[in-house]
């Protein structure tokens, strides 16, 4: 069962641990720093075929895209959840601000990847599961 982190250390430890499991999970390593690239594409912000705007909650966005999540970080900074499919694992993070997006965004860019972003959420997977989710969920393909 999850629970509340209080200090914001716990926090920075915290994304720092989802960060480095984040690396594992879509297989980024080093490489080039392309920080803040915008793949070239339309933007979109809500989830066309759904009907939903962003921002959600987790366990909406897991919906969203046929997976059973399971919460690993409840924070108040930010909620993160895992999903194991077929086709792979992935992470969904929300934030219950803005500004916290963008912190995490800057401290993702040090591993580089691609993220979907949309408002107060990201999710976290290969390319292939990104460009599958973007139709559901919309927001934009990010190279960090």
């Amino acid at each position: 069962m999850s629970q509340r982190a209080r200090s914001p250390l716990t926090a920075r430890l915290l994304l720092a641990g989802g960060l480095a499991l984040l690396t594992l999970a879509t297989g980024c390593g080093a490489g080039g720093s392309d920080e803040s690239k915008v793949s070239s594409g339309t933007k979109v912000t809500a989830a066309p075929s759904a009907g939903v705007v962003a921002p959600a909650k987790v366990e909406v966005i897991a919906g969203l895209v046929g997976c059973e999540v399971k919460i690993r970080t409840d924070a108040d900074e930010l909620r993160e959840g895992v999903c194991h499919g077929k086709d792979g694992d992935f992470l969904i993070t929300t934030f219950p601000e803005e500004r916290f997006k963008l912190t995490w965004l800057d401290a993702a860019s040090i591993y580089g990847g691609k993220y979907l972003v949309g408002t107060r959420w990201v999710v976290s997977a290969p390319e292939a599961l990104l460009k599958k989710f973007r139709p559901e969920l919309g927001g934009n393909i990010q190279q960090l």
